[in-house]
């Protein structure tokens, strides 16, 4: 392809330092020229090829002493939960969940705390190098104008529960479609998607008609599955069946179907996810911290499972970072099975990119960085102390950088972030309206 003819066209071009393109040939070029037009990546080569000289953009970014990799994708998280960070800390997740963040919901959850919330997490995202989120809440508007607003990709899933009590499946239908509708031509970074909290918040008639829903309209329709004992033993009360089991005799699983967490699957149940290619979201320091146990990771990997990272939301985690997260993935596993050559971080990386899209179903568009496909990516600053020297990039980014060095964030070929600064985020603005509802949730 001859880029010459068209060399005053692109909008960006970043030169110099290292790509990581995540790619299927993992493929690390060293002092890349990336060409950006209309939102993708145009074409990338080598910096040192003489004809390269001949391209020029509207904006060009250096990057030498740095790394280039796709932007983090987070798989699962309820953004408008940092409302609540730190809320009721150091309790067991039902305790948590529905003696204080359920009546908090109820008490507290606005249009505007959804928004408010929605954009000081996205700046959060943003300045640590996530440029995809696949979010599920009430008022999920709210959170798509948000990213809207930001800049941030985003697949955004309005939530379905039986609290207070049950909607109508026809209700179900109407709110579903209304939704699809209003934000799949908005913005092509804006992809709708449902969600319902789980198999046992949920009746079998709104699990189904959420499902229908999503199927009819080919959307991504993710679930809590198996995160604690205690609601496998629901589950089992309930219908004489396992979480899994359940969910397969109601035929919710299939490939447009986000398991998230996943911690308590019986072998079969495995075997189950696996033969209906259903994907899952590890959310480990969630999980840690409310102490509802740990997904068998390796085990749905080796059985053919594609598996995302994800952060849960800022109320039980308490962070929206991806490294930490990555650090934590790759670390809890190799001390759970006794075994360091588990979840290496090459693995890992890919989990929160390119394994990330797959399981949101964007692998087409993002999670690597190659000709065609949109211009999310990052810049991470080397040049710290904890980042010397670089023996293998992927181990140091998995195990010690953090997202307090990617100095610029680039989603759908628009810089979102450049160095620290956002500048589509008035983020004291934004923080003083946080502050104040948290104040006003502090005080009851």
């Amino acid at each position: 392809m001859d880029h010459t003819k068209d060399n005053n066209e692109l909008d960006i071009i970043i030169e110099g330092g290292m790509l990581l393109t995540m790619s299927d040939t993992m493929d690390v070029i060293d002092n890349p020229l990336i060409g950006i037009r209309d939102g993708k990546i145009a074409f990338i080569t080598r910096g040192d090829i003489p004809e390269t000289r001949s391209f020029s953009a509207r904006k060009v970014l250096s990057a030498h002493g740095s790394l280039i990799m796709p932007g983090l994708i987070n798989t699962h998280t309820h953004l408008p939960m940092v409302c609540f960070r730190g809320l009721a800390d150091d309790l067991p997740l039902m305790d948590w969940l529905h003696n204080h963040i359920f009546p908090a919901e109820s008490k507290f959850v606005t249009r505007e705390m959804v928004y408010a919330g929605a954009m000081l997490a996205i700046a959060e995202m943003i300045l640590s190098g996530t440029t995809t989120f696949c979010d599920a809440y009430y008022y999920e508007s709210e959170v798509a104008r948000a990213a809207f607003d930001s800049g941030m990709r985003a697949v955004v899933s309005q939530g379905f529960i039986d609290f207070p009590e049950p909607t109508a499946p026809e209700k179900i239908a109407d709110i579903a479609e209304r939704f699809i509708s209003k934000w799949q031509l908005k913005s092509p970074l804006i992809i709708p998607a449902l969600a319902c909290h789980s198999p046992y918040t949920c009746s079998p008639e709104t699990l189904t008609s959420v499902k229908d829903a999503a199927r009819k309209a080919d959307v991504l329709y993710s679930i809590h599955v198996s995160e604690t004992k205690e609601e496998v033993a629901i589950i089992r009360e309930r219908f004489g069946k396992t979480p899994v089991q359940h969910l397969k005799d109601i035929d919710i699983l299939d490939d447009r179907t986000l398991a998230v967490h996943c911690i308590w699957p019986e072998d079969y149940e495995i075997e189950m996810l696996s033969t209906s290619n259903v994907k899952v979201s590890h959310n480990p320091e969630s999980s840690m911290k409310l102490a509802a146990g740990c997904a068998p990771i390796p085990i749905f990997i080796e059985k053919g499972i594609t598996v995302g990272l994800g952060t849960d939301g800022s109320a039980s985690n308490n962070d929206l970072d991806m490294f930490r997260e990555m650090g934590t993935a790759a670390k809890l596993h190799k001390a759970i099975q006794m075994d360091s050559t588990v979840m290496d971080a090459k693995t890992v990386l890919k989990m929160a990119t390119i394994n990330g899209a797959k399981a949101l179903g964007l692998e087409d568009r993002i999670g690597s960085i190659e000709p065609g496909k949109s211009a999310d990516l990052i810049i991470i600053d080397t040049k710290k102390p904890h980042l010397a020297p670089m023996h293998s990039y992927y181990s140091q980014l998995v195990y010690a950088a953090s997202g307090a060095d990617v100095k610029t964030s680039i989603i759908g070929g628009k810089i979102v972030m450049q160095d620290r600064k956002l500048p589509l985020v008035d983020l004291p603005s934004i923080m003083q309206e946080v502050k104040i509802i948290a104040k006003s949730i502090g005080s009851n």
